[in-house]
């Protein structure tokens, strides 16, 4: 049901074709001459920038990703759609905050020369993954010092630019996914005085890996009946789109810039309940309304027989749900006149020295000693973000269907 996702997140038109057309000379001229490096190049909008970039030929395209099996599923999926070109192309299953990406680094500047231009879409970004200390720690260390540290080798390589993607989260942040991407960004802007950087905060990925869209293809296959809330409503764009505007944000992005998709007649929020919906009309099948979850369990032979499908809708109770998405903040400087699609937040190098190392230092202290509890991070959360609203309320997205 991918192959078609625009009618289903209510669109006609593709996002970018206007301003992608406009740059295109320069894109491919720029790809044609330069080495590439996507961190996290295996995951949804990884793979899309991966697709963008080897279709305009680059010179070095590297993949470093920890999924092997998505990895081999991105070669493949290449050799079978575009083929083969005259560049280098080599992927890495390699994680990026070990010992070993290190050495892998060492040895590409030594070989080729380094990267000009890196790409880091590795990222926890489930609001889910707070549930815990643990994982929640392993979000920060993913989320913000991986991020600083490839910045760091970028920079030490002498990279022409660094990428990585932000969120609409990190907007008024009230869970504490968007809130480290927020506070990622506070590090690159202390990164970019010696290292340009660009970003994108933009809507969800349309059927990305681990996505409740994506959830629906995996519980049609199995039988299983379609669950969503009907309350939450956000911007949706498609895996492509999403590769297409960090292609643009690293390429033709000023320091600091943040690119954002500009929302307009087609580009609007739209629940998950009603592209359930849609989907299964698109599916041929009839969405039927459960009470509860064990009646729409219940029901799915029965329904499925005369075409119909059960499904169960809610209203969102589970912590750090944002009711809806924002792309920039007030008083955020923005550029809207550059792009026919495509807005750009203008950052000046903000951050406070004083807190970034008190951050670390806090984060170094509860590693060593070996213990941490999931409030003692949400406090350091707090301490670092002043308005950071975060949103409890003791129920996690695990304990839904």
């Amino acid at each position: 049901m991918t192959d078609n996702i625009l009618p289903l997140i209510g669109r006609t038109q593709p996002l970018f074709e206007k301003d992608i057309q406009a740059h295109e000379a320069l894109l491919t001229e720029i790809i044609r001459e330069s080495r590439f490096l996507v961190i996290g190049g295996a995951g949804t909008i990884g793979s899309a920038i991966c697709r963008e970039l080897f279709a305009r030929g680059p010179r070095v395209l590297h993949v470093v990703d920890i999924s092997e099996n998505n990895m081999v599923e991105l070669v493949r999926d290449i050799r079978s759609s575009i083929g083969y070109s005259d560049g280098e192309f080599a992927t890495f299953a390699i994680d990026c905050g070990s010992d070993i990406f290190r050495a892998f680094i060492e040895s590409q500047k030594r070989r080729i020369g380094g990267y000009d231009y890196i790409f880091n879409t590795s990222a926890l970004k489930h609001v889910r993954s707070e549930k815990d200390p643990y994982t929640l720690m392993r979000m920060i260390e993913t989320n913000i010092f991986n991020t600083d540290a490839t910045m760091r080798m970028a920079e030490e390589m002498g990279a022409s630019k660094y990428f990585c993607v932000s969120t609409d989260k990190a907007a008024n942040p009230v869970n504490m996914m968007g809130a480290s991407k927020r506070i990622m960004e506070l590090f690159l802007n202390r990164r970019s005085l010696t290292m340009p950087v660009s970003t994108a905060r933009f809507a969800n990925v349309a059927f990305s890996d681990g996505s409740l869209l994506y959830g629906f293809n995996r519980r049609m296959e199995k039988g299983q009946p379609l669950s969503a809330p009907n309350d939450v409503r956000r911007y949706f764009v498609t895996p492509k789109e999403a590769g297409e505007l960090c292609l643009l944000s690293c390429l033709t992005g000023d320091n600091r810039d943040i690119y954002f998709p500009k929302p307009d007649e087609e580009l609007n929020l739209i629940t998950f309940s009603a592209i359930a919906e849609r989907y299964l009309r698109g599916m041929g099948y009839e969405p039927v309304q459960c009470a509860t979850e064990q009646e729409a369990r219940d029901r799915v032979a029965e329904l499925k027989a005369i075409r119909k499908y059960p499904v169960y809708f809610f209203s969102s109770d589970t912590t750090g749900e944002k009711d809806f998405e924002e792309f920039y903040t007030e008083g955020e400087t923005l550029d809207m006149d550059r792009f026919a699609a495509i807005g750009i937040v203008k950052k000046e190098a903000e951050y406070d020295e004083d807190s970034l190392e008190a951050f670390t230092a806090a984060i170094g202290a509860m590693k060593r000693r070996g213990s941490w509890e999931r409030a003692d991070l949400i406090d350091l959360f707090n301490r670092m973000l002043p308005n950071f609203r975060h949103k409890e309320t003791g129920k996690f997205l695990d304990a839904r269907m």
